[in-house]
Order: C-alpha cells, then structure tokens, then sequence
C-alpha cells in the first residue's frame, strides 16, 4: 500500500547490506537481479513496487518472480489501516497515486482492491500501521538480519483499549486479572518491573492460565513451523496494555526462552501514559484491593 513504509523498508535493507531499487519497471526486473548474480559479490536484492511502478500488475508479478531462474523470490506485502494512511497523507501533505484530484479515501480503497491479491499471494506481510519508523527497522533486522530461513518468533503486548494488536497469529486476553493501575504505588510502574510481576502472580488465576498457556505454545509452535510458517507472533493484551499484558509476555517469553526458542519480545503500548478513563473502574477491572475492601 502507497505510504506503508515502502522508503524505510528499502533504506534499512540497504543498511543491512542488501542491493535496494525502488519503482523499478517490471520489464527489467531479470536483467536487473541476474546482473547483481553475475557481480564478483553478489548481495540479496530487493525491489520495491507499487502501483506507481511502470507495468506492475498484482496478477502478473508472482508468475514473472518465479520466471527468474536460479534465484528464490519472497514477495513482502506492507499493509497499513486506511486511517492511519489518511493520517500519513494529511501529515506529509502528498497526494495519494490513484485520487490525485479526490480525497485520499478514494485512492486507498482502490489500491486495496487492485493489490488485493498481491496480499493473498505474499509470502510475508507486514502491517505498520502500529509502528514507528524505528520499531519497523527492527523489525526487518530481526526478519533479515541474519539467516532468513529461521523462523521469527515474536512475543507482544498491547492494550485493546488502543486496538488490538493486527501482527498477532495467537492472542491471550489478560483482562480477567487483578489490575495494578488500581495500585498507587504499582501505576507508575509497568509489567517489566518485578513489583508489578509479583502482584499479578498473587492472583489465584493466574499460575494456572500461564502454565496452560505456555503448554498450549510449545506444543503448537512446532506445528506452526512444520507448516511452512516463517513469523509467528503471540501477544498478550490487558486493557491499557502497560502491566498485566506485558508481565505475561515477559514471562512467557522466559518461559519460552527455557524450552529452547528464541522468541523476540515487543511492547507495543508500554510508554502510553497511564488513563484512568482507559481503565475503566477498579471494580471492572477485578483489582484486588477493592474485593479486600469489600471484605
């Protein structure tokens, strides 16, 4: 999708090393890779595209990738929310490649429709409409920084207060346990601090959920990886995404890290400020102090 982060992809790449082109005519994409295979040393590729690209077609492109021999092709999708790319539009004041003379709305839904199947047939995809320029470079180097034929395991947390997380394959909602917002001393802190850790071990729910969570992952990310699946991301999310949803991925993240993975770990919302109104009430959120109060 035009304004997805096609420019930061390409130039974090090209910081990795690899040789980047962007907008290249379809028409000379052979030529272009056999010629970097033929230099003394040859360096992965990468080619970005989009609609403004002269001869692409999301129907054609898969049949003329796999038409180049003696290469091994991945197509990398990047997605993004329409609103989100709205925003983009709005904040560079550029205008969208397909409504140059209509509301970026316009552009966004056509482009959808037209690269549609260019998503269904990717290999990888990527959404940014969550990310910084700086957590999608990191991104990338974990996906293409080192061996690329080892599967990518991400651990994640986030708040559903501020959406749900979109990269997520498996997600946990944390919501049913005791909320340390509700702890004056604990709201300040978040789940990575061990205060905040103790505390929500003290729930009686949550030992138990934990133990059957991280059961529940070692047995299926084999499975996941034995299918064929490169990325896999398990996020945990609380309703502001800054205690509960984050110790549990803290810890499952260790947990994993024992069994033999080597998950990556992503907070999404662990510096949003603290929200009372985010939170809701302390007796929604099952805070434990208020059913000792009550006792």
């Amino acid at each position: 999708m035009s304004g997805a982060g096609k420019s930061t992809v390409l130039d974090a790449l090209e910081d990795m090393g690899w040789d980047c082109v962007d907008n290249l005519p379809t028409a000379l994409l052979d030529q272009f890779v056999h010629g970097e295979r033929e230099a003394r040393q040859p360096l992965p590729v990468a080619v970005g595209m989009d609609v403004r690209s002269r001869g692409f077609d999301p129907f054609d492109l898969p049949a003329l990738l796999r038409s180049i021999k003696d290469v091994k092709p991945e197509i990398l999708y990047l997605d993004c929310a329409g609103a989100e790319l709205v925003r983009r539009y709005d904040e560079t004041r550029r205008r969208h490649p397909l409504a140059p003379d209509r509301p970026p709305e316009d552009g966004i839904a056509r482009e959808r429709d037209l690269t549609a199947p260019l998503r269904q047939m990717a290999d990888a995809v990527i959404d940014t409409t969550d990310l910084s320029p700086a957590e999608l470079r990191e991104e990338l180097l974990r996906r293409y920084g080192g061996d690329v034929d080892q599967p990518v395991l991400t651990v994640a947390s986030f708040g559903f207060a501020r959406g749900i997380s979109r990269s997520a394959d498996l997600v946990f909602d944390m919501r049913f346990v005791a909320n340390p917002h509700w702890i004056d001393e604990l709201r300040p802190l978040t789940g990575k601090d061990q205060a905040v850790r103790d505390y929500v071990a003290e729930d009686p729910a949550w030992p138990e959920t934990i133990d059957r969570i991280e059961a529940l992952l070692i047995g299926l990310i084999p499975r996941y990886w034995a299918a064929g699946k490169s990325y896999l991301t398990v996020a945990f999310g609380c309703t502001g995404g800054r205690h509960r949803s984050v110790a549990a991925a803290v810890e499952m993240a260790e947990r994993l890290r024992g069994a033999g993975f080597s998950p990556n770990v992503r907070h999404r919302d662990l510096l949003s400020q603290p929200s009372d109104t985010i939170e809701g009430s302390p007796a929604s959120s099952g805070a434990r102090e208020s059913a000792e109060a009550g006792e």
